[in-house]
């Protein structure tokens, strides 16, 4: 699990990114970001009621997503000051392999480097 540290812990950090970020879209999630003032990055998970309708599937996705997160961060050794959300709108990472989720995880993230 990715630590506390790098997670968000109020409603108006994710509601200033939803404001003021940009967003990279995928076929199963999008990623909306902006730059933050804190020198390290924060991440979030946002996986709505419409994708899974039990709780314990929309924390496992959610826990699955943050795995891939901390594995692709400490690979990259990424230390840039960005606000990170994701939010996940397919049912398919309940299923898919672990590989796929950390693909798509990594292709978003270079994406909002550019």
């Amino acid at each position: 699990m990715l630590n506390k540290r790098f997670r968000f812990h109020s409603r108006g950090g994710v509601q200033y990114v939803y404001r003021h970020g940009k967003t990279i879209r995928s076929a199963k999630a999008s990623l909306v970001y902006t730059k933050n003032t804190r020198g390290f990055q924060r991440f979030a998970v946002v996986v709505s009621k419409k994708v899974e309708k039990t709780a314990v599937g929309r924390n496992r996705i959610r826990r699955r997503v943050y795995e891939a997160i901390r594995l692709y961060k400490k690979e990259q050794n990424l230390d840039i000051p960005y606000d990170f959300i994701f939010i996940i709108y397919s049912k398919d990472f309940l299923t898919c392999d672990f590989s796929e989720v950390k693909e798509m995880i990594a292709s978003l993230i270079s994406q909002s480097m550019i």
